[in-house]
């Protein structure tokens, strides 16, 4: 079991020693989605780069910022930027988000990002709902996140996501008038995308979208008893599905075209949370 406390010690200090208050709700802002910081009143950022042991970003449309936001009365931690495995990172860096949103004092956590689509009614510029996750290739991964594989690490996959988070955000859809879609987010480690014979494969074991991240955050979360939940925005077909070759640029285009809407539901999510 990884000793985070001691591992990331100075990440500690320094955003003890500047953030201006303590947050409710963390949300990890995946790709394209990073726009959402400008949409509240930031109190504090802090460039993850003046961090000393904080990873940095090197993924495009992920900036490297922590920024200390309110909106609506409720306080917010926004990392700006997310932490992949297929970066080069270790899972323990790739969670740190996560681990800070505990330390700060968070109760809830959003984990957002950009996937492919693979069900029929997935397609660009739809946001999904997760409702569960496959994390198949991450297994010896989260044996080194979790500590020892007893029933209760075990059992950490299948209580993703915290249901009554789950039902705030379909109430704040359905109070924004948004269809919100339901469905699996299966993960692949990346850094490629996936071939067009293994999206099959994802779709025959019951995958609706494809995506790099969110999974061992959420295992992690749980672990550390925190209410979380995800959304994907779909920024394109999964391999195979389109003719369309598949780019970093398609899903910044998409989540440009969406980003009013998931706006509107991060807010009313936010409003409804107390």
């Amino acid at each position: 079991m990884i000793d985070f406390n001691f591992k990331y010690k100075k990440v500690l200090e320094k955003i003890n020693l500047e953030k201006p208050f303590k947050p409710v709700l963390s949300i990890v802002l995946g790709s394209g989605l990073g726009n959402f910081a400008d949409k509240v009143n930031v109190i504090k950022s802090i460039p993850t780069a003046e961090i000393e042991d904080y990873p940095k970003s090197t993924v495009e449309g992920h900036k490297g910022f922590i920024h200390f936001a309110e909106y609506n009365n409720v306080n917010l931690i926004l990392f700006q930027g997310r932490i992949h495995l297929y970066e080069g990172y270790s899972i323990s860096d790739s969670i740190l988000p996560v681990f800070i949103s505990k330390e700060v004092g968070c109760k809830y956590i959003l984990l957002t990002n950009a996937a492919g689509g693979i069900h029929p009614n997935l397609s660009p510029g739809s946001l999904m709902l997760i409702e569960s996750v496959n994390g198949i290739s991450i297994k010896k991964e989260l044996t080194e996140l979790l500590g020892l594989a007893t029933i209760e690490t075990k059992n950490r996959m299948l209580n993703f996501p915290s249901k009554s988070f789950n039902k705030i955000i379909e109430q704040s859809a359905i109070e924004i008038k948004f269809p919100l879609k339901h469905g699996t987010y299966w993960f692949s480690k990346g850094p490629t995308y996936e071939t067009p014979s293994e999206i099959k494969m994802a779709e025959r074991l019951g995958a609706d979208s494809v995506g790099m991240s969110t999974v061992h955050e959420a295992v992690f979360a749980m672990k550390l008893g925190l209410e979380v939940s995800g959304i994907s925005l779909i920024s394109n077909w999964a391999a195979g599905i389109s003719n369309t070759p598949l780019s970093h640029q398609e899903v910044v285009e998409t989540a440009n075209l969406v980003n009013e809407k998931f706006t509107e539901l991060v807010k009313q999510i936010i409003k409804n949370i107390i």
